[in-house]
Formats: C-alpha cells, structure tokens, sequence
C-alpha cells in the first residue's frame, strides 16, 4: 500500500463506514489527519483508535463547515489531500419525494461537495493537491427509487469534472469515487432482511458483481486505492470517475 508520509489529510463523513475507514487507516500510513462527523461517541473512539484529529461538524451548515475546514487546515499546518465521503443514500419512488426530500438530499451530497471543495481551494493553490468526491453509478447511470440521490451525485460528478479541468493550473488533481463496499451500515441492511429476501438479494449480487459476486472489502479494497489516488504516484490522473465495484460501473 502506498505511503503517506507527512500528507495532510481532512476527511469528511470520517465518523462511519467508507470516511471511517480512512481515518482509521491514513495515519497508520504516515498522513497527519482531521476528520470530520457528526457521531461525537464514534468520533472520539476513532480519533483513541488511530491518532486522527476529530471535529464534530454537520456537513449540511455551510457556513460551519467552512469555519471546520479553516481550523482543520490551521490545526494541520497546511492541506494536501480533501477526501469528502460524507453523504446519505435514502430510498423513495420519485413520485414521491417531497421538496424537503429533494433539498435535504441535495444539500448534504451536492452542496456539501461545492463548500468544501471551495474552502478547501485556498490551502490547495500554492502547491497542488488532491480532491476525493463521492458519486455513484447513481449519478452515472440513474438508480431506481433513489433519483434524488441519483441527481445529487449527478451534480457531484459534473462539478468535479468541471473544476479538475479549471484547477489544473493550479497543481490540483480532482477525482470521483464510485463505490460498492460492505460497510457497517450494509450489515444492518442485511440483518433487517428476512432469509427470504437474504437469499434473493446475494443471489442477485452474485449476478451483478463480477468480480467476488459481493460488495468490495472496506480495509483490503478500498483503503489502498484511496491511498493510491491520495498519493503522488497518481500525479497524472484528474477528472476520473474510479469504480471501485468489482465491475458493477464499467466506465467508458
């Protein structure tokens, strides 16, 4: 896996699955890292766990997350790496969704992903760094039941696109992750599942997955390719949308 030596790491989301286990991970590595989440009781045992930094943040104030941002970047000395993994994928026929649906939705995926991209410009300039942004096929592709999430990773994906081309002067490398690995929170979705549907939905993962038939491992698939595309050995890769599915999202 890929050193981080002396990077300086913020990660959002960082109280709960995929922003969890880069908190956990990055400073084993050698990054300095301030995480961010809204769970104080987890955020306090991740930060005894690992080293990282934690501030207790809400992703949907934007003004607190600017102010959250500032202070991390203080407290690190700099800022060479944003990874921003907080968001929320609720379920709801489209006919359905009401305007305070749409906009809490919008607002914490896509909003989220414009505040702390921007405040985080400033410490990025001088010397270049890296920008992590979640989407999802969702925003790729659509997802049924799930279009207002689909939209606002949509929003995510354009809009990274859109600044890894205008922040490439400054030395700034944006990408996109598209995940589809086991968390914590799958494993409540699973247990909510009778044996019935159990049975129904691993044999559709078997079919979807082409690699494994089953949701990607959080510390043996996942952590080192974020420790891949934080690093410098991927100092020529901007403006991608990099799957980590097992093959769900066959990019073209």
């Amino acid at each position: 896996m890929e050193r981080l030596d002396g990077a300086k790491v913020i990660v959002t989301g960082g109280t709960s699955g995929m922003g969890e286990a880069v908190a956990l991970a990055f400073p084993g590595l050698g990054a300095e890292v301030v995480f961010f989440g809204r769970n104080k009781a987890a955020g306090k045992r991740i930060s005894e766990k690992s080293g990282a930094t934690f501030m207790p943040l809400d992703i949907k104030d934007a003004d607190a997350t600017k102010a959250a941002i500032d202070e991390a970047a203080a407290k690190l000395g700099g800022l060479d790496v944003l990874i921003h993994a907080a968001g929320i994928a609720p379920f709801s026929a489209a006919e359905e969704i009401t305007m305070e649906n749409w906009i809490d939705v919008m607002s914490t995926n896509a909003t989220s992903t414009y505040v702390t991209n921007v405040a985080a410009f400033p410490y990025l300039k001088g010397e270049g760094g890296v920008i992590l942004n979640f989407t999802s096929s969702g925003g790729i592709q659509g997802y049924v039941r799930k279009a207002h999430y689909g939209a606002s990773k949509g929003a995510v994906t354009a809009w990274s696109r859109s600044i890894a081309m205008e922040w490439a002067q400054y030395g700034i490398r944006v990408n996109m992750i598209a995940p589809a690995i086991w968390t914590p929170m799958y494993d409540k979705t699973r247990a909510a599942m009778t044996p019935e549907q159990l049975a129904e939905h691993d044999k559709v993962m078997a079919a979807s997955v082409p690699l494994g038939g089953k949701l990607g491992d959080l510390d043996t698939d996942y952590v080192p390719v974020m420790a891949f595309l934080s690093s410098d050995s991927s100092k020529f890769i901007t403006g991608q949308v990099v799957c980590i599915d097992g093959g769900i999202l066959m990019m073209r």
